[in-house]
């Protein structure tokens, strides 16, 4: 009876190894095809972009412009849904006086192909080198958002791009170490196929940063967030804000805008 014990309990700790390694992208890219708005539902001004990637997946983006705009954020939203799941965010920094540019990773609303860690690297820099050559816009008027997952995507382009500042919202240290916190009873560094190894991409960000997490954070713990401002150079900043995983910058209401907006105009005027 014991050695049936120990038999049927290796088979589920192997069953879980292997469902985990085979299934963790359904788990770290989570992207919803249909979109369910525009901006042009809450009143912004905006065009349809598309763009290739250098391996020449398609991709869709929103170019949202600001009346007066100081200048353009460019904005790697998180792992699930699709760019139409973020207006509110939208609203948010047109209402800072920036001009947007937003667009879906691979797979994601519009945009061709299936996602995975290099595609999406593929894809940020194809939608900065949009708005760099197409566009004709100033690596001195651009800032980076990266939330969530996209946070590690922006910092796939770190030490490679020179925006003038960088915001980096409730994201990781790594996939690995993320994992580690809800599967830590299998051998992560072994199974886990995916890095975004952000703790080692931000040193190189050669800008200001600015470091967004929540304590109530429960889908990426604080300590991440925290990790993160440790390991980044200065001149940096940290802002603690209150909610959840996904609506923190709302939940947190004026304390999140008024210290984004010194952050911005601080070093847009710079």
């Amino acid at each position: 009876m014991f050695w049936i014990i120990i038999a049927s309990a290796s088979l589920v700790y192997l069953s879980l190894g292997l469902l985990l390694y085979f299934f963790q992208s359904h788990i770290v890219y989570q992207p919803y095809k249909e979109l369910i708005g525009s901006p042009q539902d809450i009143s912004l001004d905006y065009e349809d972009i598309a763009f290739q990637a250098s391996d020449g997946t398609h991709l869709h983006g929103w170019f949202i412009r600001a009346q007066e705009p100081k200048g353009v954020l460019f904005f790697c939203h998180g792992n699930a849904g699709n760019m139409s799941h973020r207006l509110e965010t939208l609203r948010l920094y047109n209402r800072l006086g920036l001009s947007i540019f937003v667009f879906d990773y691979r797979g994601y609303g519009r945009s061709k192909g299936k996602p995975d860690e290099k595609g999406t690297y593929l894809d940020a820099e194809a939608a900065w080198n949009y708005l760099r050559t197409q566009r004709k816009i100033s690596q001195d008027q651009i800032i980076v958002l990266g939330r969530s997952l996209g946070g590690g995507i922006a910092l796939g382009l770190a030490g490679r791009i020179h925006p003038k500042a960088f915001i980096i919202e409730s994201s990781f240290t790594s996939v690995p170490d993320l994992a580690s916190k809800y599967y830590f009873f299998l051998p992560i560094d072994w199974i886990t196929r995916f890095s975004y190894n952000n703790l080692k991409q931000i040193p190189l960000i050669n800008c200001p940063v600015l470091v967004i997490h929540s304590k109530e954070d429960r889908v990426i713990p604080f300590e991440h967030g925290v990790k993160l401002y440790n390991a980044a150079k200065e001149p940096k900043e940290f802002l603690e804000i209150t909610g959840t995983h996904g609506n923190g910058f709302l939940t947190s209401g004026q304390v999140y805008e008024q210290r984004v907006k010194a952050f911005i105009d601080q070093h847009l005027t710079d």
